[in-house]
């Protein structure tokens, strides 16, 4: 674009000036414009791109579903006939309370040393399981005697039995009766005098005599 011969120099520097700088703002409007063109371009490809993929996603990212493994059978199991060793314990029954009867003093101590024997994790040491069975001494001698081991331990500080071999030896002693044969035989002279039967020739098996006079355990 040219000036007219007649502008005055200030004012044809000035447009010339002003000419050039539009000049420069056109070119960056354009390569602006091509960017932009550009951007446009490629984000309308890819748009393009993304709706054909999920319109026809390919077989590689199909998701396959998680099917789980088949259960493995368990290996048989033999049938076990005896009862367990919990359920036979909440089974047990504790020793009946002992007076003094000698014939059932066998008897009461086997019930006591049964239980122990099943259930020994019930008893935290040796004196909790004669104190266990004291506890069963509720009449007669039996409960003077357990009473008087108590008195003692409180004059002594000292529990006079410390173990169950202990306890069962002065059981024994005490408890037990002195000559079982003895006994019986007398028994059985009595019962046969009152009946009128009693034959001194007649053979008789310690077995019997004790049957018969009631000093079977």
């Amino acid at each position: 674009m040219s000036l007219p011969s007649d502008t005055p120099q200030g004012m044809a520097d000035a447009l010339e000036y002003l000419q050039h700088h539009l000049q420069e703002l056109m070119e960056r409007q354009y390569v602006s414009e091509s960017n932009i063109n550009s951007i446009l371009a490629a984000l309308t490809t890819q748009l393009q791109q993304l709706t054909q993929l999920v319109a026809n996603p390919p077989l590689s990212s199909l998701a396959v579903p998680n099917t789980p493994p088949p259960p493995v059978p368990s290996p048989p199991v033999s049938p076990s006939f005896a009862p367990p060793m919990q359920q036979m314990r909440s089974k047990l029954s504790c020793p009946s309370d002992f007076n003094r009867e000698c014939h059932n003093g066998r008897a009461f101590l086997n019930s006591c040393s049964l239980y122990i024997r099943l259930a020994p994790e019930q008893f935290h040491d040796k004196q909790e399981r004669i104190l266990w069975a004291l506890t069963f001494f509720k009449g007669g001698c039996a409960a003077k005697w357990s009473k008087n081991i108590f008195c003692q331990e409180a004059d002594t500080s000292i529990f006079s039995i410390q173990t169950w071999g202990e306890f069962e030896q002065q059981f024994r002693l005490h408890f037990f009766p002195a000559n079982v044969e003895a006994d019986a035989i007398n028994a059985l002279e009595g019962i046969a005098y009152h009946q009128g039967n009693w034959t001194a020739s007649k053979p008789w098996s310690l077995t019997q005599v004790i049957r018969i006079s009631g000093h079977w355990w």
